[in-house]
């Protein structure tokens, strides 16, 4: 077990520093709470569970019986709560010794940034894997497939595997717009926003922003712009793939951010050692339920 005592910082023992550095430092707006819908949980687990609905209906012949259809359960997704905790433990003499108060109290602020970056980490990660076989979900491949089996066979929102362009946009707003449910019956989906790493916002905001086409000495109008096929771009820090990129959609029981415990800051001090404890506790589970709430490219 780690414990801050007074060699862990030797200067705070005497006068003379003009600052410390290290713990406080500007942080990113928060990301995650853009792209996932924010809710509650009172379980361990929550269950997000498809309908199938009903396929089309056929013809009745005069006299004839009318055909009856059912509808079934199809993917369940299970969003099961984890718990992320940290904390610290600093001996009495450290404090009493320390000869600058806001020492402790960076420590507090510090954990607060570190429950907040772990949050942003566990969210980045569902889009961080949402090409890897290795992370299934309830219909037995990952988040961004072209094998996602239906009732009307496999369907598929993994893009084209290109760079971000006028053109790979172009055919992600196509393949969107033609997304059926899994009877196989074409649905209202609209993308609503494109996520990209940091590093693509450049060139995110010159196709989406330009008036004329990018790239080119045409004169043509940039469609994208015009028509708002995607009215937000989303930069997130913490993708791990600076070329993926991904079009989020307005479908409902999308990306979701379920919390069985918002982040509690709470300190007690030890009885037999006299050694004051820190610790920050939270409990959430960060998912989805209808996987055509994401279409992704994995980028060149």
């Amino acid at each position: 077990m780690a414990v801050i005592t007074r060699s862990a910082h030797p200067s705070n023992l005497w006068p003379g520093i003009k600052a410390m550095f290290g713990m406080a430092y500007n942080e990113n707006p928060a990301e995650w709470s853009s792209v996932f819908k924010k809710g509650t949980s009172d379980k361990a687990y929550e269950k997000l569970v498809e309908s199938t609905g009903f396929g089309l209906a056929p013809v009745k012949a005069e006299g004839g019986s009318i055909a009856f259809d059912t509808d079934s359960e199809g993917v369940t997704n299970v969003l099961t709560h984890v718990t992320y905790a940290l904390g610290y433990i600093v001996t009495r003499e450290e404090l009493d010794d320390g000869q600058y108060a806001e020492v402790s109290g960076n420590r507090s602020n510090a954990l607060g940034f570190s429950m907040r970056q772990t949050g942003e980490i566990v969210h980045a990660n569902i889009l961080n894997r949402a090409f890897n076989g290795s992370y299934v979900y309830g219909d037995g491949v990952a988040l961004c497939s072209d094998a996602h089996p239906t009732l009307a066979g496999n369907q598929d929102n993994n893009l084209t595997a290109a760079d971000l362009s006028e053109a790979a946009v172009e055919d992600a707003v196509k393949v969107v717009r033609q997304a059926t449910n899994s009877r196989g019956l074409k649905i209202a989906v609209k993308p609503k926003r494109l996520i990209v790493h940091t590093d693509d916002l450049f060139n995110a905001t010159r196709i989406f922003k330009s008036d004329l086409r990018v790239g080119t000495a045409n004169n043509d109008i940039n469609a994208l712009k015009v028509l708002g096929s995607i009215p937000e771009i989303t930069p997130m820090t913490h993708l791990t793939d600076n070329d993926a990129w991904f079009v989020q959609t307005d479908v409902p029981q999308g990306l979701q951010s379920l919390w069985r415990r918002e982040v509690e800051l709470s300190k007690d001090a030890d009885f037999d050692t006299e050694n004051a404890k820190g610790k920050a506790v939270m409990r959430f589970a960060a998912g989805f339920g209808d996987w055509r709430c994401l279409y992704g490219s994995a980028g060149a």
